[in-house]
């Protein structure tokens, strides 16, 4: 018999509009986070950087592709790895499809990675995906966007002892832990105005989760996200399941 707290058709629907009030809340503060994050002041880029692309070498401003804004994902494939991250794999299947309609808002959208382009392009037909991705080999671009990391800034962290899921994620890569943790995720956003590139916004960590679309599935599931804590390292390229 379950464990789980069982009602009437009339307890679920006081529970749920009390739920729904807290719901629209949350909502209408995320309006106002979403404003704030527009008024954030913008940032020029001075530094010029340059990305292998499929059409040749570009730069920062050609990125844009002849629109006004920019959002980059930092994907995690370094030059040590044989394969992408498995987390970020996870979350491209749910925003490889959002790139025509972010298109279509004057908005380009690609990711980027420290790989050379021919492994990008072979893991992405692997997985399936059509999204833009680009080569910043040679460039301190994931560097100056914290998306990279030296040896050095690793050190203590390594010898610490306490990976986690690490070595399991570096071997799914093709690397080592510290081939691995070279490499993180991030998200940038930019614009183009007269000509200028500038930084408007940046997030990492937990405030990617939102380009995982499953997450906010799992999170309306009966049982959750039910990872465990600590979490289980669960998320899968969607080939290996």
């Amino acid at each position: 018999m379950t464990e789980h707290k069982v009602g009437t058709s009339e307890e679920w629907l006081a529970a749920r509009e009390e739920l729904l009030a807290q719901e629209k809340e949350l909502t209408r503060r995320n309006d106002e986070l979403s404003r704030q994050r527009r008024e954030l002041p913008w940032v020029r880029v001075e530094k010029e950087y340059s990305f292998e692309t499929e059409e040749g070498t570009k730069t920062l401003a050609e990125l844009f592709d002849g629109r006004s804004q920019l959002i980059v994902y930092n994907f995690m494939f370094g030059p040590a790895y044989e394969a992408g991250c498995p987390v970020c794999s996870s979350g491209a299947d749910s925003y490889d499809g959002a790139v025509p309609h972010l298109n279509a808002r004057d908005v380009t959208f690609l990711c980027i990675s420290r790989a050379p382009l021919e492994r990008l392009q072979a893991y992405k037909q692997r997985m399936g995906w059509s999204l833009p991705w680009v080569s910043s080999a040679g460039t301190e671009f994931n560097f100056d966007f914290g998306a990279s990391h030296t040896e050095e800034e690793l050190k203590p962290f390594l010898e610490g002892g306490e990976l986690g899921p690490v070595p399991e994620l570096a071997t799914a890569c093709g690397t080592d832990p510290a081939g691995y943790l070279a490499e993180a995720p991030g998200l940038s956003s930019f614009v183009l105005s007269d000509g200028v590139v500038y930084h408007t916004y940046s997030t990492a960590e937990r405030g990617l989760e939102f380009m995982m679309g499953f997450y906010g599935l799992l999170d309306r599931a009966p049982k959750g996200r039910d990872e465990g804590d600590p979490p289980d390292m669960w998320i899968c390229r969607h080939d290996e399941y």
